[in-house]
């Protein structure tokens, strides 16, 4: 019994000496709290943790090092990364889209001031503020430039740290709160005090969705699973160069390209040569990966690819040092170029038989390039191939054209019944009447486009119409005067004078058929200085002009505008449009087109038929004028036009048309 007893004894004798306890049995307990607590298991490793230190320490040393050079990384390899960061963690920048949130839109600058037209809103914090108005953006590299240079003033003491991360934070929460990007500052050369800008209005696409009761946002996969695109391209690796991420036809068209792969179940990735411009969220809400940078990285990804898809000619720089790192990967590009002056070309030329093919948006633009590589002794890899753009499906569903997005609720009847509702909400807005017509132009604001010119016109145009509206009110007093002398042979009766005055009131009331134009597009990276400041200088010396004269931001919500407009100007110079997508948008509106006679446009627009054409050059002004004044005065032909024009657009310029010519370079172009 007394072995019995003893037993536990010894077993926790042996689970002591166990745990690490040497004291020697009997002798009094003196340390007892470094006892391990009963059933606690991996105790002497425990101790032996606490023990080391040092363990602890290299642990820790090794875990910030880590983290350092990681944050290091991002701030050198992502610049959207640098931004995020030095917000602390705020909203993004959403470039001209800002503008959209924006409320009261209605500011116009008084005509005897030379204040800049402002725009009233207020931050998520509730307080008001006043933003200036930008019509143009700088170039980002100064102010790179000046964060690089703070980079390289660093101090080790951790009491100057902490000062340069509050200067620094004070300084950003300042850039918020004035609207001061860091990519897209205000040129200083451009004038901040002036009253012609008139009125800023737009974009409308919260009334959209309101209108509409459907957004963009809520749009599914719309790829056709029959076609041979779809076939194609399925479970297949592509690679879109994307030049800049600017609001305007190329960046645009690459990402619904992007889309369209991704929807047909495609792995796509997009390598951007410039983030500046507004498109960054949106290719993050379509789920289009962006490839971290535009070097080595951007390159592995190539290579792995099926084929990879350039979009514009100024790719060229990124696709000859692609060759250079991989000599054989000109046979797996497709290069859609979408410009068509000597300058890109020129550009383009060191590489342009070095690419499997080259891809052209209308048949003067391939015929000029051919041309020119025939002079400059270039031979093609492979003839080119042509594939005109398309309106999306977004646009097409909003016309009231059958679409992929289409349902039972939302039939194309519904939807242009709902356009229509979407017209007069837009148009007041505007401070439209019915009888107006209102003459839109959306693009960049350069040369090339032809604004300033497109200002001339109107000007012709608004003097015509009042020299007719004082030769109508002449003849309409004179012919109602003799009318009433010789019913009534009353002078002085105020019975007559009376019928007379109503007479004249009606007569007003009826020749209250106002111009109205509206200009795109604020904000956009394209935009050039210069023009901006004649078209600005026009305006001041021609003050009843700018009465007519409205600006809208660049924005990717059009649908709205269109639904708007009643007529749409491409005015392009030089050799003309490459292609025009607006102007097959604006067709599938309705609106009635009026261009110049030359390049892309001509191949679109039939004189009289679909449209009406004039000249380039300042020798054309006279004929726009008169184009624009033909269709003020009668409506009927401004419908017959548009609906000309939509007949075109569903028969040619249609997505599934794009697409189709699209397989011939799939088929000629991709890996087997």
């Amino acid at each position: 019994m007394e072995e019995i007893r003893l037993s536990p004894l010894r077993q926790t004798s042996v689970k002591s000496s166990l745990s690490g306890r040497s004291t020697p049995r009997g002798t009094p307990r003196v340390h007892s709290g470094r006892t391990p607590r009963r059933g606690h298991v991996g105790g002497g490793a425990f101790q032996l943790f606490r023990s080391s230190r040092l363990v602890y320490w290299l642990l820790l040393i090794t875990l910030w090092t880590y983290l350092g050079f990681y944050v290091q990384s991002r701030w050198a390899h992502d610049n959207e990364s640098k931004v995020e960061f030095l917000r602390f963690g705020g909203r993004p920048r959403k470039d001209v889209l800002y503008v959209e949130k924006i409320k009261g839109m209605d500011a116009v600058a008084n005509e005897n001031s030379e204040a800049l037209v402002n725009i009233t809103g207020k931050d998520d914090a509730g307080l008001s503020k006043r933003t200036d108005v930008s019509l143009i953006k700088k170039d980002d590299g100064a102010s790179r430039r000046s964060l690089s240079s703070k980079k390289k003033t660093r101090k080790t003491g951790r009491t100057s740290r902490s000062k340069i991360g509050v200067k620094a934070k004070q300084k950003v929460i300042k850039e918020v709160l004035e609207t001061k990007d860091l990519d897209d500052e205000q040129d200083p050369q451009l004038p901040l005090t002036n009253a012609t800008y008139g009125k800023l209005l737009g974009p409308f696409g919260s009334l959209e969705d309101k209108v509409l009761e459907w957004s963009p946002h809520r749009r599914s996969g719309t790829c056709d699973r029959k076609s041979d695109f779809k076939r194609l391209v399925w479970s297949r690796r592509f690679v879109l160069l994307f030049h800049e991420l600017s609001m305007t036809g190329a960046p645009i068209s690459m990402m619904e390209l992007a889309s369209e792969l991704l929807s047909c179940g495609a792995t796509v990735s997009a390598v951007v040569l410039s983030r500046r411009g507004g498109l960054m969220q949106e290719l993050t809400r379509r789920r289009i990966k962006v490839v971290e940078d535009k070097g080595e990285l951007s390159f592995k990804t190539a290579m792995k690819a099926d084929l990879v898809i350039a979009g514009s000619a100024v790719c060229t720089s990124w696709i000859d040092q692609y060759m250079n790192h991989h000599p054989a990967g000109g046979s797996q590009i497709a290069w859609w170029i979408m410009e068509n002056r000597r300058e890109y070309f020129d550009r383009a030329k060191p590489v342009l038989d070095r690419v499997k093919m080259p891809i052209f948006l209308s048949e003067s633009q391939s015929r000029q390039w051919l041309t020119w590589c025939e002079e400059e002794h270039i031979k093609l890899r492979s003839q080119p191939v042509i594939v005109p753009l398309s309106v999306n499906d977004e646009l097409t569903f909003v016309a009231g054209i059958p679409s992929s997005l289409n349902t039972p609720t939302l039939s194309p009847e519904k939807m242009r019944e709902k356009r229509q509702i979407l017209r007069e909400s837009v148009r007041m807005e505007l401070g439209l009447t019915d009888a107006d017509m209102l003459v839109m132009s959306l693009s960049s604001i350069n040369p090339t486009k032809g604004q300033l010119l497109l200002l001339e016109s109107i000007a012709l145009a608004l003097s015509e119409r009042g020299k007719e509206s004082q030769r109508n009110h002449k003849g309409i007093i004179r012919k109602e005067k003799v009318s009433l002398s010789s019913k009534h042979r009353l002078r002085g009766s105020s019975r007559q004078m009376k019928s007379v005055s109503l007479t004249l009131d009606n007569a007003v009331r009826r020749e209250k058929q106002e111009l109205k134009v509206l200009l795109g597009s604020v904000g956009s990276k394209s935009n050039k200085v210069g023009y901006v400041k004649e078209m600005l200088s026009f305006l001041s010396n021609n003050g009843n002009l700018s009465k007519s004269v409205m600006w809208t931001p660049a924005t990717t919500r059009v649908a709205s505008l269109y639904s708007a407009a009643d007529v749409y100007v491409t005015n392009s110079q030089g050799v003309g449009e490459t292609f025009g997508r607006v102007t097959i948008e604006a067709m599938a509106y309705g609106l009635a087109v009026v261009g110049t006679d030359a390049g892309g446009t001509k191949e679109m627009v039939q004189h009289n038929v679909t449209g009406l054409l004039h000249s380039m050059g300042r020798s054309g002004n006279k004929e726009l004028a008169h184009n624009l004044l033909y269709l003020l005065r009668n409506p009927d032909a401004r419908l017959r036009l548009g609906s000309e024009g939509r007949k075109m657009v569903e028969k040619m310029y249609m997505k599934q048309h794009m697409y189709k010519r699209f397989v011939d370079v799939l088929v000629k172009c991709m890996r087997p």
